[in-house]
């Protein structure tokens, strides 16, 4: 974790990584979608999310997801699926920040997996409230296939990102090569 960093090398960080899931959040609303069917995309931003829960734990883990679900639907015009992102998003966020301790960072793809599951079974829940209908389950099967996809690729991408950062040699924040979630022993 990263208990060695300064108040405002904590707070600088959070908001780096919290600007950084915000980017990928809004650059994937972008893009047209992989399949035909509505909802199934790769979640990309939720790679960010899984770095800071592993990286600073389920506090701010959940202070980014939160900032990123509201500022993503105000600045990709989709305040509708607030409701949506932010059932998905804190199902998937307590199923996540109470296993994460027990999951090793070589298997935060498995975690990923399920996270992704819980998430797209909490947009489920949602819809089923909005359009007062159960009929919306029988889509369940669908996502549930995509989100261990998806779930799985941007666990593998978490992983591998986490373990580049925390090397000093590898780092993809120029930190002095100290690697991103790591102090600069000079006090920065």
């Amino acid at each position: 974790m990263t208990s060695h960093l300064s108040r405002a090398q904590r707070l600088t960080r959070l908001a780096l990584l919290t600007a950084l899931a915000l980017i990928i959040f809004i650059v994937e609303a972008q893009i047209p979608p992989l399949t035909a069917i509505p909802g199934v995309k790769l979640g990309l931003a939720n790679i960010i999310t899984l770095m800071t829960l592993y990286e600073f734990g389920p506090k701010d883990a959940l202070m980014v997801l939160l900032v990123r679900i509201f500022l993503g639907s105000v600045f990709s015009g989709q305040m509708l699926m607030l409701l949506f992102s932010l059932a998905g998003g804190l199902l998937c966020y307590a199923v996540c920040a109470l296993l994460y301790r027990h999951v090793p960072l070589k298997r935060l793809w498995l975690l990923s997996m399920i996270g992704a599951v819980c998430h797209n079974i909490g947009q489920i829940l949602a819809a089923v409230l909005v359009l007062g209908t159960v009929d919306v389950l029988w889509y369940l099967p669908v996502l549930v296939l995509s989100g261990l996809v998806s779930g799985c690729f941007t666990g593998l991408v978490a992983s591998a990102l986490l373990r580049d950062c925390r090397a000093p040699e590898h780092t993809a924040f120029a930190d002095a090569g100290k690697g991103f979630f790591r102090a600069n022993s000079q006090g920065s």
